[in-house]
């Protein structure tokens, strides 16, 4: 048969859904499993890795949020003081100082897939970030973009808000730089 780029259906009719196993992957998906003696053995465990995560993640991170509306950058700090495993995600909360603003914040980072949600709740925040937020982190806590509370909002059409958290832990000390 034929394969058709495009075809007259009738009203009401449905297109059955094919995916492609061969597009990117989801990351839980990358984890494949061990074979031994027959068995399907898992090769990672995210429940130990969040009890570990919740004891050795830093306590104190250090960075900047860049707003996407061209407002100057701002410095955070992010303090985390109660971090605790909950099956393969650690539940975090602390306070976060954006600017001259300090609010507390709650969110989760999850074990296995490194992504993190992060969701300062004070009203209000600095210019560009709107009550009711997330920071969405894919690699861990840098970097993390803002995503708004709504889907449109006349704010973000306007003026771009939003923005970029770039956080690293303040205890790391800076890159050495190589002389050439």
């Amino acid at each position: 048969m034929p394969f058709l780029l495009a075809m007259d259906l009738p009203i009401g009719s449905q297109v059955p859904f094919q995916s492609n196993p061969q597009l990117p992957l989801d990351p839980i998906e990358l984890s494949v499993p061990l074979q031994v003696e027959g068995k399907t053995v898992e090769s990672f465990d995210p429940v130990a890795r969040a009890a570990d995560l919740a004891v050795s993640l830093p306590r104190e991170w250090c960075g900047t949020f860049q707003p996407f509306d061209g407002n100057p950058t701002v410095d955070v700090r992010l303090s985390l003081v109660g971090l605790k495993p909950m099956g393969q995600m650690v539940d975090l909360r602390g306070t976060m100082q954006i600017g001259a603003v300090s609010t507390p914040v709650q969110g989760n980072f999850h074990a296995k897939s490194d992504q993190l949600d992060l969701i300062p709740l004070a009203d209000p925040l600095i210019a560009g970030l709107e009550p009711g937020g997330v920071f969405l982190g894919l690699q861990g806590f840098s970097p993390t973009s803002w995503q708004a509370p709504r889907l449109i909002n006349r704010a973000d059409i306007s003026t771009g808000t939003g923005g970029r958290l770039a956080l690293s832990s303040c205890d790391q000390q800076p890159p050495v730089q190589p002389l050439w």
